[in-house]
């Protein structure tokens, strides 16, 4: 989602002639795009801030502004704590991030806005986007489930979905551009209400001219339906993968979690989906670490994988955010256990996804070409409709081409193969 901002705001800024460099030593204008979902993440940011203070020391007509969630989050303390910043745009304002900076370039002062954070959305959008083969396209902003981890409800507002005609349109202009994949982005795209379910707006997107493949992210399991696992099967371009977020596999722990289901209703859901799409692959979110948790309940977990065999796992430890509710749960988990329980959780799920990936040896897949590798520019890279990077020799193809592969080797986080 911070991505697809991005882009937003990169294609705004541009409009008033801008243009982007990779050198911070030849900018004008530097917007740092900020995340606060972990400490890690804010934690960067401070880095970066400062990183920029010597560069406005010797460049005092530099603008440096700080957007996104962690801009809706600190606010003004941001410029408190670093007063070389000149602007702080909450999610909610993004949109105005060119006018902020006209007003900049004309009068040089402070400038914070963090309201609107549940308002309404922009409905011309420009997006400056990077990439050439994959782009997002996002469908809603905001959430309303209140997992009591997360800090998403309360620095990105209430749901609030665009207009499927909006959504339409972009996808379009996407084609256009050149793009062959697009994601649907939303919090939780299953409780999308722009006028259509989720389901019937990813039918009707599979059916725009030039969408070759099509994703979206992320779902909520508590609101999968019969109707979108229906959609996915009976799809054209709709690719063989769902990314669904369990967060942990132990019912207590997901109920402190505020997640409003259990490991028994999940795992049903997994049974369904993989009846009614058998080439499937299905990757999920953990936390390790959550306040309260026993060893008890990480062995539950460690079970949970092991039944469910996820092909990957995208796993954290769990980070103490201010202003939600697990901030001031008791029992909080000391950084040595997390830690080893996050090396053991792992040591689990890499060996799954090796087997998972073994099992792919000597079949062929399609593949859209993403282009060379980044260590390697006779090696291509890209990935198959089950959302597995593969690398392959190059021969004449190009970015965004579709091809054959035949997969020769499997490893834990890739595949390597020959095209056919």
């Amino acid at each position: 989602m911070n991505v697809a901002d991005s882009e937003r705001m990169a294609g705004l800024l541009k409009k008033i002639g801008y243009t982007l460099t990779e050198d911070a030593d030849r900018a004008d204008l530097i917007l740092i795009n900020t995340c606060c979902v972990r400490g890690t993440a804010e934690d960067k940011v401070f880095g970066q801030i400062g990183r920029f203070k010597s560069l406005k020391r010797e460049k005092p007509s530099l603008i440096l502004g700080v957007a996104g969630c962690m801009a809706q989050k600190e606010g003004e303390n941001l410029i408190k704590r670093a007063p070389h910043i000149d602007f702080v745009l909450g999610t909610g304002q993004s949109s105005e991030v060119a006018r902020v900076v006209q007003s900049l370039e004309r009068e040089r002062k402070h400038f914070i806005d963090t309201s609107n954070v549940s308002g309404e959305i922009p409905t011309e959008v420009f997006p400056l986007r990077g990439g050439q083969v994959s782009t997002f396209v996002p469908i809603m902003y905001g959430c309303n489930n209140f997992c009591t981890y997360c800090i998403v409800p309360y620095v990105r507002g209430r749901e609030r979905s665009r207009k499927p005609e909006e959504i339409f349109a972009e996808v379009k202009q996407a084609v256009a551009e050149g793009f062959k994949e697009i994601t649907l982005l939303g919090q939780n795209v299953n409780s999308y209400s722009g006028g259509m379910t989720f389901a019937e707006l990813l039918t009707a997107v599979d059916k725009i001219d030039g969408v070759k493949r099509l994703r979206f992210m992320t779902s909520h399991p508590k609101d999968l339906s019969d109707e979108l696992i229906a959609a996915i099967a009976g799809g054209k371009n709709i690719c063989e993968h769902i990314h669904l977020p369990v967060q942990y596999g132990s019912d207590k722990i997901l109920k402190r979690m505020n997640r409003v289901y259990t490991v028994e209703k999940y795992l049903k859901l997994v049974e369904k989906i993989r009846k009614a799409i058998p080439n499937l692959s299905l990757t999920t979110d953990l936390i390790v670490g959550f306040p309260g948790e026993t060893e008890e309940d990480f062995l539950e977990t460690l079970d949970f994988l092991r039944a469910v065999k996820f092909d990957a796992a995208f796993t954290f430890i769990y980070s103490k955010r201010s202003g939600t509710p697990a901030a001031t749960f008791d029992n909080q988990i000391d950084d040595e256990t997390k830690h080893r329980r996050l090396d053991e959780l792992m040591k689990v799920q890499n060996a799954i996804s090796l087997e998972k990936n073994l099992a792919l040896k000597n079949s062929v897949v399609e593949v859209l070409v993403e282009g060379a590798s980044k260590t390697d520019d006779k090696i291509f890279m890209g990935r198959t409709r089950s959302n597995k990077l593969i690398l392959f020799e190059h021969g004449n193809e190009q970015a965004g081409d579709l091809i054959k592969v035949k997969i020769t080797q499997a490893q834990t986080w890739l595949l390597k193969g020959k095209i056919i």
